[in-house]
């Protein structure tokens, strides 16, 4: 930096200045220079940092800065001066000043070759003759250029603490999304478990006295769901295998309540045994077809539970051979267990799921939920893969 300086210094318009010094020290005092600078970079800094300029404070702001910058420079000027004058040509005037400067113009005195000879390198150190040398210029608009840079650091500075800022109140909002979400979805699960055991113990009462047997098989089945719902109550979402599980003591517990007037066959695709879906999600589909379907026909009802993959979708129905319903009566289906069921998907899914109730040429009704097709490997993947929030360095 120093060589640089040294040798793209324009010619000092009084025919002498720093280029007239031996080579060496143009280079030292190039050096000093810039150590001296880098000195005031700190706190010019400081004070862009502290006394940042907007609209209510331009105008003075402006001001302070600009008399701070001719103060700056007029002391780097005198400084490098001095140095020049008095310590490396040792006082003998050889300096800037020396040969006929400004300072001698106003003065009327000419400088080592001028009219009265002899050098005034000491006596060249006055304000007014200070300002009259051109390389001030120079300071003055090196001191914008840091303090430019200056305000440049504040407002990057600024810039990533707003970033931070903002991402952790992104984070904190998604966190506090997230609990209200469980909430929500806690307090649905709350709703549907009596509703479900109030079902069931009332399908227990009704073969009391007909089927005693029945009714302790049922009771135990019945055990055995409440353990289930208690054990799981914290994952909203699990594996198709597991929610088939619980279904199927659910459905124990309807034949044994209909007597072999329930025929149930489940037709699922090998590959979606592990594919992720609401728990407690099926039941309430079931649950609908035994109330609307099976229960109203004279014989043995049949319900379908299916479940396939379309593309990046999960795709489940049931459906029963019930009397069926008109279309308009199949939009006014609004029981507890459908209600429930569509929060809880709006909750987990938004807008990327789907309950559908359609009335089936020839009888019966077909329940649909759509979802996204998802596994536990997927999620841990994705996990793995996901690129942390962007931060500025």
């Amino acid at each position: 930096m120093a060589l640089v300086t040294a040798a793209n210094r324009p010619p000092d318009p009084r025919g002498a200045g720093l280029l007239a010094a031996p080579g060496t020290t143009s280079i030292a005092l190039a050096l000093i220079q810039s150590y001296v600078w880098a000195l005031l970079t700190i706190p010019i800094f400081i004070l862009a940092s502290r006394y940042s300029v907007d609209r209510s404070n331009r105008v003075s702001r402006i001001l302070m800065y600009v008399l701070l910058g001719v103060l700056i420079a007029f002391f780097v000027d005198q400084l490098m001066h001095f140095l020049q004058t008095q310590v490396f040509d040792g006082g003998r005037g050889t300096g800037r000043g020396a040969d006929g400067g400004f300072g001698d113009v106003i003065e009327g005195r000419g400088g080592r070759g001028g009219p009265r000879g002899g050098g005034r390198g000491p006596r060249d150190t006055g304000i007014l003759v200070a300002f009259r040398r051109p390389w001030i210029l120079n300071h003055f608009v090196l001191y914008f250029a840091v303090l430019a840079g200056g305000f440049a650091r504040d407002y990057f500075l600024r810039y990533r603490a707003r970033l931070d800022e903002s991402m952790r109140l992104q984070a904190e909002t998604a966190k506090l999304h997230a609990q209200l979400a469980d909430a929500r979805l806690g307090a649905l699960r709350a709703q549907l478990n009596p509703h479900f055991l109030f079902n069931t113990l009332h399908a227990i009462s009704s073969l009391v006295e007909r089927d005693p047997r029945g009714v302790r098989r049922m009771i135990a089945r019945l055990s055995e769901l409440l353990r289930y719902t208690l054990e799981e109550n914290d994952e909203h979402e699990i594996p198709l295998s597991q929610e088939l599980s619980f279904l199927d003591r659910y459905l124990e517990i309807m034949r044994i309540r209909f007597q072999g007037a329930l025929d149930v066959s489940v037709d699922v695709e090998a590959d979606m045994l592990d594919a992720l879906v609401p728990n407690l999600i099926l039941q309430p589909l079931v649950e609908n077809a035994v109330k609307h379907g099976v229960s109203k026909v004279e014989g043995t009802g049949q319900i379908t539970i299916r479940v396939r993959r379309d593309g990046d979708r999960t795709v489940m129905t049931v459906q029963d051979t019930g009397p069926g319903l008109g279309d308009a009566e199949v939009a006014q289906v609004t029981g507890v267990g459908l209600r429930n069921t569509r929060e809880r998907l709006e909750q987990l899914y938004g807008s990327a799921q789907s309950l559908a109730l359609r009335a089936v040429v020839g009888g019966g009704i077909i329940a649909e939920i759509v979802v996204p097709f998802q596994t536990r490997d997927d999620l841990r993947t994705a996990a793995v893969i996901q690129p942390l929030p962007n931060t500025v360095a």
